[in-house]
C-alpha cells in the first residue's frame, strides 16, 4: 500500500478465525507452487513471489507439529470471492494484523515484518 507493506488476512468461517493464507501441499508440488496456489484459492489473487520469510513452527489444535513456509507476495490480478473455506479477505497494516490475528505464531511472523520492514 501507499503507507508501507500490507498483510492479507483471511477469515475462515469453519474455525471463526483470522489467519494468514496457507494450506497443504499437493503430491509432487513444490513449496513455492503450493504457496502461490493456496493464496490464489483462498484470496482469488494471482501473485508473484517475493522474499521467503522465516518458517513458522507450531502445534495445531490436535497437537500435531506444523511447519509453514511463507513468502512476501505481490498481487498481479484477480479479486476475492467468498467460498466455504474463506468468507472475508482484509488488507491491513502489519500493526492492525497483529491485533486481528487469532494465533500467536501468526502474530510473531507479522511482528517480524514490522521489525524488518
Amino acid at each position: 500500500g501507499k503507507s508501507g507493506p500490507e498483510v492479507a488476512l483471511v477469515h475462515r468461517p469453519h474455525y471463526d478465525d483470522w489467519s494468514l493464507p496457507k494450506g497443504k501441499l499437493e503430491a509432487d508440488e513444490t513449496f513455492k507452487a503450493g504457496a502461490l496456489r493456496e493464496v490464489e484459492e483462498e484470496t482469488g489473487l494471482t501473485c508473484e513471489l517475493g522474499d521467503e520469510l522465516e518458517p513458522v513452527r507450531y502445534r495445531d489444535r490436535k497437537g500435531r507439529r506444523k511447519i509453514v513456509r511463507y513468502w512476501r507476495m505481490h498481487p498481479l490480478k484477480g479479486e476475492f470471492a467468498v467460498s466455504d473455506e474463506v468468507d472475508e479477505l482484509r488488507w491491513v497494516s502489519p500493526k492492525k494484523a497483529r491485533k486481528l490475528l487469532d494465533y500467536e505464531h501468526d502474530r510473531r511472523l507479522v511482528a517480524g515484518l514490522i521489525d524488518n520492514g
